[in-house]
């Protein structure tokens, strides 16, 4: 594989690839459901750069689906990888900041728009209850219409909300910022679900899984900073009103102002596609003409795959119980500190910061051993042991225990958000990353709604303590649905030349390729 550094060809020319015989119709690529450009011609390869040899396996498998003679595959990797995964980082993380902005401050908020804390905790619940309903029709748009699309709305309605917040600094207007918020939650609906793509489609197979988690840690970086930055911008002065909203809409104009830069910037880098595939496993999928595509049928196969069954609860579980600890941190450290809300900020920082280098640990783990099923076991096993440790300790009256112990949770249990992502696209190629991701996410919302519900109910009727108890015994419960997953790595086994010729992402009655010999590779950039 080597890297695409020479001059791009212009939007209608396709790289062909060598040894080919009787020319192909040409397929639209990775997307369904798309027109390919009409007219298009055969181009040399850019720069002087010799292709990457064709991996016979890969040719194998496309011959045994169609009985097509073999076809040669070229695989190179774009320098624009690295700016699609920066921008989609950066805005990812504008989103997670305000959706942990008003629940680090939620005795904060409620002073200033005169409502319970219920009714602030319910700002970072909207987030997950917006994401159930619409993320089916979030990932038909992702495998329909395509990334570019997808990323411009996520960038776009991101901004929108921001900027209504900012009508919203007074007090009795908690119904604006409700709806300003739940704009915000509509945007998440287009993000949560592209790191695992963005990693597949634009990396290769020795990058993937880093990549992966990069682009989760973007996220994980806004709600870090969404616990650092709101309570030294807006201190608790309950007696100065005029104050308080003065520091609030700092606060909202900022960020209104960085998403709008971003949402242009994501206009600017992001493309449908790669000139050409990063990867093998992507080479093929590529090559599936858009007929043989069914959103209805990738759905179905999903929810017959056991393993990803499994792996579907057991991240609900985990990811729903670190979003119930992020919204309700605030309240369970006051509860035992009083006046530290500036200290459980930080607490929550260092929760996601520990998680975002365990991200980036694991994902280069992955890269390099692939034993997604063992290290996602692992990693559960010491989230367990970790919120164990957090729940007996948070009340022994010394703030840097709570720290050090928050650290530890959040290095496992932050850590694992990738690992699940990775681990999902691996047993369920060739479907979507987009709807694999996706349904991963819906558990999770699912999940954290009822846990952040039934957690806050037993923290305010009882202790904290008894809330975090209930946490551990559903982690428990996913680390025996962890143990239960089979290991299929289907994705690492077509890229590795190990072949499993049933991978098909479409029934056995669907349309079959018209017989070729060449495979060709549409330009999208």
């Amino acid at each position: 594989m080597v890297e695409d550094g020479g001059e791009e060809e212009a939007e209608g020319e396709s790289g062909e690839m060598p040894a080919a015989a009787a020319p192909l119709q040409r397929c639209n690529g990775f997307l369904p459901g798309k027109e390919a450009a009409d007219g298009g011609r055969a181009a040399p390869a850019g720069g002087g750069e010799q292709p990457a040899p064709a991996a016979p396996e890969a040719e194998a498998m496309l011959a045994a689906g169609g009985g097509r003679p073999e076809v040669r595959l070229e695989t190179r990797l774009s320098r624009r990888r690295l700016a699609v995964l920066a921008v989609f980082s950066c805005y990812s993380l504008v989103n997670a900041f305000q959706w942990i902005q008003y629940s680090i401050l939620s005795n904060v908020f409620a002073g200033f728009y005169g409502v319970t804390f219920p009714q602030i905790d319910w700002l970072s619940m909207v987030y997950m209850v917006a994401y159930v309903p619409l993320i089916l029709p979030a990932t038909w748009l992702l495998d329909a219409r395509g990334l570019r699309l997808t990323a411009l709305l996520g960038a776009g309605l991101n901004a929108l909300g921001a900027w209504l917040k900012c009508g919203s600094l007074a007090p009795q207007r908690y119904p604006l910022t409700l709806a300003a918020q739940a704009v915000c939650a509509v945007a998440q609906v287009f993000i949560l679900g592209l790191p695992s793509r963005i990693a597949s489609v634009w990396f290769g197979p020795t990058e993937v899984s880093t990549a992966c988690a990069v682009a989760v840690l973007g996220n994980q970086l806004g709600t870090a900073i969404g616990f650092l930055l709101p309570p030294v911008l807006v201190p608790n002065t309950p007696n100065d009103i005029d104050l308080m909203a003065h520091n609030i809409g700092i606060m909202f104009y900022g960020t209104a102002i960085v998403s709008t830069l971003l949402f242009f910037l994501t206009g600017v880098v992001f493309e449908e596609k790669p000139k050409y595939p990063p990867s093998h496993s992507q080479a093929v999928l590529q090559s599936k003409p858009p007929e043989d595509y069914s959103y209805k049928q990738s759905i179905i196969n999903l929810f017959k795959n056991i393993p990803f069954i499994l792996l579907l609860i057991s991240y609900g579980i985990m990811t729903g119980a670190f979003y119930s600890v992020s919204t309700l941190l605030n309240q369970m450290i006051v509860t035992h500190y009083e006046g530290e809300e500036v200290n459980a900020g930080r607490i929550g920082l260092t929760l996601v910061v520990a998680g975002m280098v365990g991200s980036i640990i694991c994902g280069l783990w992955l890269d390099y051993t692939k034993t997604y099923k063992q290290t996602t076991l692992i990693v559960y096993i010491l989230s367990f042991i970790g919120l164990l440790v957090f729940t007996f300790t948070l009340d022994l009256g010394y703030l840097i225990v709570v720290f050090v112990t928050g650290g530890v949770l959040g290095f496992f249990m932050t850590g694992y958000l990738p690992l699940g992502f990775e681990f999902a696209v691996e047993i369920t190629y060739p479907e979507s990353e987009g709807t694999s991701s996706g349904l991963l996410n819906a558990s999770a919302q699912i999940f954290g709604i009822l846990f952040t519900l039934v957690q806050g109910k037993l923290t305010t009727d009882y202790s904290p303590r008894a809330g975090n108890i209930f946490l551990c015994a559903w982690i428990f419960v996913g680390i025996i649905l962890t143990a239960l997953i089979k290991s299929d790595l289907r994705r690492h086994n077509v890229n590795s030349g190990i072949m499993n010729l049933d991978v098909k992402a479409v029934p056995v009655d669907s349309p079959v390729e018209p017989e070729s010999t060449t495979l060709k590779i549409q330009s999208a950039l």
